[in-house]
């Protein structure tokens, strides 16, 4: 089962947990790493967010290497933690971290990312965006704006990682409606700008200069800010000649959105430390089974 986490529920636990209510618990937070602009957003909120919920933090960058996740979870084990929050690198590899951390009766939360494992009862729930939906909003807004003619040059995200694998399934779920849209090139740019611009000039030779590309769909915003400078440095114009459309929605986009470099973006809130800890803390208070992903929603943004 699915269920929204409302906003306003999360106002009124957040009342109640900063009023002192609630007992201090230690957390462990392993983060994927400091990629793009939205992870050191989401990075921050978290760290900001624990202290109005008097949460004591333990934060570890993984620098998007998951030996190094499994070896900050396997560190918090040992420390005692009262809960673990993990956004997973990847989605496999996780089965016998968690069963350590259950053995230990510590509650691990999936956040942001999914994983992988036979036995779901190794994590408590998972709290973040549709990524799948995310993908299906970028490819309706395309269908859309195309008519449902357009061939597509798609920039992914670390391969593996459960944003580049869902966002990539609800984008094709689209795409597969429209016998003339299809995705003619594909490679990953691991959700740097860097990455995507190296992505997208090799796209401009393999195409000869994007001829008869209609659109460049990036898993993230950074990637397709990588994207459009390689395209303004091959005397493309970026917005007008090829259709851009991300994920993320970082401040960045919001300027090449009004700059008219960029046509759509769907946003991925960095601001969920709202959403993240209410679900904690009462879950450390009062240990109830809950739904197995809890939805944190989004909005689609366009140069309009």
């Amino acid at each position: 089962m699915i269920r929204k986490f409302a906003l306003a529920g999360a106002a009124l636990a957040a009342t109640t947990f900063m009023s002192g209510t609630a007992l201090a618990q230690t957390i462990g937070f392993s983060q994927v790493g400091s990629e793009g602009d939205w992870r050191p957003a989401f990075s921050a909120n978290m760290q900001e967010s624990a202290k109005e919920y008097g949460v004591d933090l333990k934060f570890a960058n993984a620098q998007g290497k998951q030996e190094e996740q499994l070896r900050a979870v396997r560190a918090f084990i040992a420390q005692g933690v009262d809960a673990i929050i993990i956004a997973p690198v990847v989605v496999t590899g996780w089965d016998q971290v968690l069963r350590e951390a259950k053995e230990a009766e510590i509650p691990v939360f999936l956040v942001d990312r999914d994983v992988d494992v036979e036995d779901k009862s190794l994590y408590v729930t998972r709290i973040s965006a549709d990524f799948n939906l995310e993908g299906k909003l970028a490819g309706a807004w395309l269908a859309a704006e195309s008519l449902g003619d357009c061939k597509v040059v798609e920039l992914q995200g670390t391969t593996g990682s459960a944003p580049a694998i869902e966002r990539k399934g609800g984008f094709e779920a689209v795409l597969d409606q429209f016998p003339a849209m299809e995705i003619v090139a594909s490679q990953s740019g691991d959700f740097t700008t860097d990455g995507g611009k190296k992505v997208m000039e090799a796209f401009i030779k393999s195409t000869n200069n994007l001829e008869g590309i209609c659109a460049s769909f990036a898993h993230n915003d950074n990637m397709q800010l990588g994207a459009i400078q390689a395209m303004k440095e091959a005397g493309l114009k970026p917005g007008e000649d090829v259709l851009m459309v991300s994920v993320d929605y970082v401040p960045a986009i919001k300027d090449a959105l009004d700059a008219g470099e960029a046509n759509a973006s769907v946003e991925l809130r960095s601001a969920v430390g709202e959403f993240i800890y209410p679900v904690v803390l009462d879950y450390l208070k009062n240990p109830t089974e809950l739904d197995k992903w809890i939805v944190i929603p989004g909005d689609l943004h366009t140069a309009d």
